[in-house]
């Protein structure tokens, strides 16, 4: 990354590991990184290597053992529950491989709950909604259900979700993970474009070498350790 780069989030030598018992199973071992302000970033690695755990971590959905996640400066695990809470909504948007769609509401509904739960008027934030959806091509499955969706559609209706606060940060872990390769490269494709017209950061975990190859860097995690290279230009080091 060039100097130009503005960061956005930084992890500060974070280690993670659980207790069972007096047993300790050590996830993340002093992990460095960051995130720049628009970035696409690809962290890739085995079942069982630590790279959801660090999404997690940047999401304040786990606590690190050592170490400090600053956004924009600001430790996020030393604030409290009601600000985490606040970040979650406003700052961080979050799309899962199995995305986590609300059964009983349509795509509209689904995609307006952030917005809702923000407390905005209910007729803005289905205008917003409505907006994300043309946008992602589902203008005319408004008031469907996710039982009435495709998969791709689905996961299209997750990825509007995440934007609809129009977050400083997306999350995802294995967006692609239970679509095929076409549909797969449908969503890098809305990824790529939602970043560059709305300057909005993506990190991605991913297994598919394809999707981690498009993006703006990929690093790999193993047994804990993040190896910061730079696969796309050759480079290696410290990104932080």
């Amino acid at each position: 990354m060039t100097d130009t780069k503005q960061p956005l989030l930084q992890v500060n030598d974070v280690s993670k590991a659980y207790l069972e018992g007096d047993i300790a199973t050590q996830v993340l071992n002093n992990v460095n990184l960051t995130i720049y302000k628009g970035e696409q970033l690809a962290i890739v690695g085995g079942s069982g290597s630590g790279k959801s755990t660090l999404l997690h971590l940047m999401g304040t959905l786990d606590t690190p053992t050592t170490g400090k996640v600053l956004l924009e400066g600001e430790n996020i695990h030393q604030l409290s529950a009601t600000r985490q809470s606040q970040i979650r909504n406003q700052d961080l948007g979050f799309i899962y491989q199995f995305h986590h769609l609300l059964p009983d509401f349509s795509a509209l509904e689904n995609v307006a709950m952030p917005a809702l739960i923000q407390g905005q008027n209910r007729a803005t934030a289905l205008e917003k909604a409505q907006v994300l959806l043309n946008r992602v091509e589902l203008g005319h499955r408004l008031q469907h259900t996710p039982s009435q969706l495709s998969g791709g559609e689905r996961q299209r209706v997750a990825i509007a979700r995440a934007l609809i606060n129009q977050p400083k940060l997306v999350l995802a872990d294995e967006p692609t993970g239970n679509l095929d390769s076409s549909r797969g490269d449908e969503v890098y494709a809305l990824i790529r474009e939602l970043s560059l017209q709305l300057g909005t950061a993506f990190v991605v975990v991913t297994h598919d070498p394809v999707l981690a190859n498009k993006m703006d860097r990929q690093l790999t995690m193993k047994d804990g350790y993040l190896h910061l290279e730079d696969s796309n230009n050759g480079t290696s080091g410290d990104m932080a």
